[in-house]
């Protein structure tokens, strides 16, 4: 059957052609509009990835991985891709990466036992290569002797670690730290009838090329307290708290040689410090305990020495499962006194 434009019922033949024209322009335009691409899934472009550094196409992977770990939002997928990228940018030695997955992977898994081995491992490897780098680089430069006795002196090799920072004043004399390094060393060696003295020397040379050493003024503090000399002690350990205000021990050294060289109300508020530092630290409380006894603040002395009472249980504690997780569980005999 035909339509029959003349029809009345049918409209007027202008606006029937208005209207096919339009049809006809909105489906050529429909025709020639280029279709939207869909955007992949980022669960999909991990998965991907994963399944790339899996077979060993790490080149292919790392670009993959890097880009969609953020958006990842399935937890076990996110850790997956976020390990097989870490392994493709080591294996590359692609350090940013490396250290970008860290970062998302520390970020959403705190504290996850296997993440924290591996990082171990990542940062052991980045820093190997990194000094590799130096002595390739600069075989002669000053840093390579402060690097290689950094190394000595974790070995222990106290005489060799001293001769390598000797070496390394003799390139940079003014260089701050080395001075320091070269003190505390001396403190860590056997002692001999001199080591004391020549360790304070070290520490007044240091003070010299940096006056804001903190650590420099404390262990200067420490051999005046060892000493007995008091004011000395109370100057040093003053200053390395004035320096550094984070320095707990620092406020502990000022607050100990204080109440020992009879200024008890003085010793309140390092020590005060001290405990809000560090409310772990049993030495803390128990120093503070002493100084509010000796001026007759006994509910405050009898606070504090039951919170060191605590803190030495903790510490115990602590330790005991340490080496509970190290060795296996080992029966205690009697019990453990944690000093301050």
């Amino acid at each position: 059957m035909r339509y029959d434009w003349n029809q009345p019922s049918m409209m007027n033949s202008r606006t029937t052609s208005r209207t096919l024209a339009a049809l006809v322009i909105s489906c050529a335009l429909a025709a020639e509009t280029p279709k939207k691409a869909q955007v992949p899934d980022p669960s999909s472009i991990a998965r991907r990835g994963a399944e790339l550094a899996e077979g060993g196409h790490c080149e292919q992977a790392l670009p993959m991985l890097g880009r969609s770990i953020a958006r990842v939002p399935d937890k076990e997928l996110k850790k997956k891709a976020g390990f097989a990228g870490l392994r493709c940018a080591m294996a590359m030695n692609q350090m940013d990466p490396a250290l970008d997955f860290i970062r998302v992977l520390n970020r959403e898994f705190p504290n996850d036992p296997e993440l924290l081995y591996l990082a171990v491992h990542v940062f052991s490897d980045l820093s190997i290569r990194a000094s590799q780098a130096l002595l390739f680089s600069a075989p002669s430069s000053y840093q390579v002797h402060e690097l290689n006795a950094e190394a000595l002196e974790t070995q222990g090799n106290w005489k060799d670690a001293a001769a390598e920072y000797r070496e390394v004043l003799k390139k940079n004399p003014s260089l701050p730290g080395i001075h320091y390094r070269l003190g505390r060393l001396l403190l860590s060696a056997p002692k001999t009838a001199t080591s004391r003295d020549e360790a304070r020397r070290e520490f007044q040379e240091e003070l010299k090329i940096d006056p804001n050493n903190a650590g420099a003024e404390y262990v200067m503090g420490e051999l005046a307290r060892e000493d007995e000399q008091w004011p000395a002690a109370i100057e040093h350990f003053g200053r390395a708290a004035r320096l550094d205000a984070g320095f707990a021990d620092a406020f502990i050294g000022y607050g100990r040689s204080l109440l020992a060289g009879g200024r008890a109300a003085d010793a309140l508020a390092p020590l005060q410090t001290a405990a809000k530092l560090q409310p772990d630290n049993p030495a803390a409380h128990f120093h503070l305990a002493t100084a509010y006894r000796r001026t007759g603040r006994k509910p405050d002395a009898d606070r504090e020495f039951a919170l060191y009472q605590q803190a030495s249980e903790k510490a115990r504690q602590m330790k005991q499962d340490i080496q509970a997780g190290v060795t296996g569980p080992q029966e205690v005999l009697g019990p453990q006194r944690a000093e301050p």
